[in-house]
């Protein structure tokens, strides 16, 4: 068994709900040990997209790390996920963030996920329900990585977080 951290996200149509659908789906899959709250996020890179919920899992799984990629991309498609290009708006993104302590680099799976640890909406989950994860390539733990961003104000918690 293997502990992998899955980002979630949604900005398009009822974006809780959708976070909570994808969580909802993947436990047929894997075993969720912990989900941090949801929070309200801007978009990362297309600042004119609508504002995105994010949250991040912990699972144990079996799978590897190339069908555990395959399982969430077919979540995707079963949530109605379009391509709407690099950074467009989507329905729902469910990204492995860490696979254990492997360094997977190839053309369509990058682990640890690339500029996770400049994004606050990935680190402020993740420094939730994993403060104390290092990561492999740049040595440091999720706080830490959180610690060192210039701004995370643009993470605001929502009230709603993942009901079953």
């Amino acid at each position: 068994m293997t502990t992998a951290l899955i980002g979630i996200g949604s900005n398009v149509g009822e974006r809780v709900k959708n976070c909570q659908s994808a969580i909802a789906l993947l436990k047929d899959k894997v075993t969720i040990l912990k989900i941090s709250s949801f929070y309200e996020t801007e978009p990362w890179h297309n600042t004119k997209e609508d504002y995105f919920v994010n949250c991040v899992v912990e699972v144990v799984t079996l799978l590897d790390p190339r069908r555990l990629l395959d399982i969430l991309k077919v979540i995707e498609q079963k949530m109605g996920r379009v391509d709407t290009g690099k950074w467009g708006p989507r329905v729902i993104d469910l990204d492995i963030l860490f696979y254990g302590d492997e360094i997977i680099e190839e053309s369509d799976l990058t682990i640890p996920h690339p500029f996770l640890d400049k994004r606050a909406f990935v680190l402020v989950p993740l420094s939730e329900i994993a403060p104390d994860i290092l990561h492999p390539v740049i040595k440091k733990t999720a706080t830490k990585m959180l610690s060192e961003l210039k701004d995370t104000s643009s993470v605001k918690k929502l009230k709603d977080t993942f009901e079953d």
